[in-house]
C-alpha cells in the first residue's frame, strides 16, 4: 500500500513539473507580442536653419520614425540650396517656401517642383517700441516695409487690413505695391528696406512690418506684434518634393503626419502665433 501510495504522488509531481514546463514555454500570442515596426529606409528633409528645422525635427520627425523610418533633417543657411539639393536628388523634401517662391525658383531652374501639404507658418507682424496698438499710430508715422515685391505686398495688406490704408481694388492683392495705395488718411511714410534689417528697424522707425522668419531669428515674440497677418495660403509655407515623386509611398507618409493630431499639438505647445492653413482650421 505504501509502494502504491508512493507511486501516486511521485507521478502527481512529475504532472505538476511538465504543467508549469508548458506554460512557460507556451508561444506569445499576438496580443503579448511586442509590434513589429517594418523598416521603410532613410529620408532627408531638408529645411532652412530655425522655426522649420525645428518644425521638422520635432512635429515631423518622429511620426515618421515610429512608422520605421530613419529621418536626417538637412539645415540650409539660404533659400537657393533646399530646392538645388532637391533637384539633384541630395534629400527627398524640403520645408521653407511658400507657393510663389516654389513656382518662381522652380520656372527660372528648370526644376519639377510640386508641394505635398501646407504648414503652419510665422506671420508677419507689424511691431512698434513707440506705439502700443495700431489705433495709437499717429499721422506723418514712419512705416518700414520690406523692399522684395512679395513681401512688400503683405506688409501693405496688413496696413489696410488695420484700416489704415486702402489699397485700389483692381489690383492683384498678392502683387500690390506702394503705387497702389488709393487712400492714405494717416499720410504714413513709407520706407522701404532689406527684409532682414527690419526686426533692427523696430527702434529706429515709428512702425516696422516684420516677416515672421526674420522675426524668430532675432528672438523677437512674435505675439508682441500689435497686428499679425491674416496670411494667404499662397504665402504660407509647404513641404515640397520632386513632381515625379508625387505618388511615392513617403509622400503620402509625410502628409499625412503633418495631417496628425500628434503634429497640431506640437504646433499648439511650440509654435505659438503661427498661422494654420485653411485646411487645419
Amino acid at each position: 500500500m505504501k509502494a502504491i501510495k508512493l507511486a501516486f504522488l511521485l507521478c502527481f509531481a512529475a504532472l505538476l513539473v511538465a504543467c508549469s514546463s508548458n506554460e512557460q514555454s507556451a508561444p506569445q500570442t499576438e496580443s503579448d507580442a511586442e509590434p513589429v515596426v517594418e523598416e521603410k529606409g532613410t529620408l532627408k528633409i531638408g529645411a532652412t536653419s530655425g522655426p522649420y528645422s525645428d518644425m521638422v525635427s520635432k512635429a515631423i520627425k518622429p511620426i515618421l520614425e515610429e512608422q520605421g523610418y530613419e529621418v536626417e533633417v538637412v539645415e540650409f543657411s539660404d533659400y537657393v540650396q533646399p530646392n538645388n539639393a532637391l533637384g539633384n536628388g541630395s534629400i527627398d523634401a524640403n520645408l521653407f517656401q511658400h507657393k510663389i517662391f516654389m513656382e518662381s525658383f522652380a520656372a527660372e531652374n528648370g526644376l519639377e517642383l510640386s508641394e505635398v501639404i501646407i504648414v503652419p507658418t510665422a506671420p508677419m507682424g507689424i511691431y512698434s517700441s513707440k506705439f502700443e496698438s495700431m489705433d495709437a499710430i499717429e499721422e506723418g508715422a514712419t512705416v518700414a516695409l520690406p523692399n522684395d515685391p512679395t513681401n512688400l505686398a503683405r506688409a501693405l495688406l496688413i496696413l489696410e487690413d488695420a484700416g489704415l490704408i486702402t489699397i485700389s481694388e483692381e489690383v492683384d492683392p498678392l502683387t500690390v505695391s506702394e503705387k497702389d495705395v488709393a487712400n492714405n488718411p494717416l499720410n504714413l511714410q513709407f520706407q522701404p528696406i532689406e527684409a532682414a534689417q527690419l526686426p533692427r528697424a523696430v527702434e529706429s522707425v515709428d512702425v516696422a512690418a516684420v516677416p515672421g522668419n526674420f522675426a524668430l531669428a532675432s528672438k523677437m515674440d512674435l505675439l508682441d506684434a500689435l497686428k499679425l497677418e491674416n496670411m494667404f495660403d499662397d504665402y504660407r509655407n509647404r513641404v515640397v518634393v520632386n513632381t515625379s515623386d508625387l505618388e511615392e509611398q513617403f509622400v503620402a507618409d509625410i502628409k499625412a503626419a503633418v495631417e496628425s493630431e500628434e503634429f497640431e499639438a506640437v504646433i499648439d505647445n511650440e509654435f505659438q502665433g503661427f498661422g494654420k492653413p485653411s485646411w487645419m482650421e
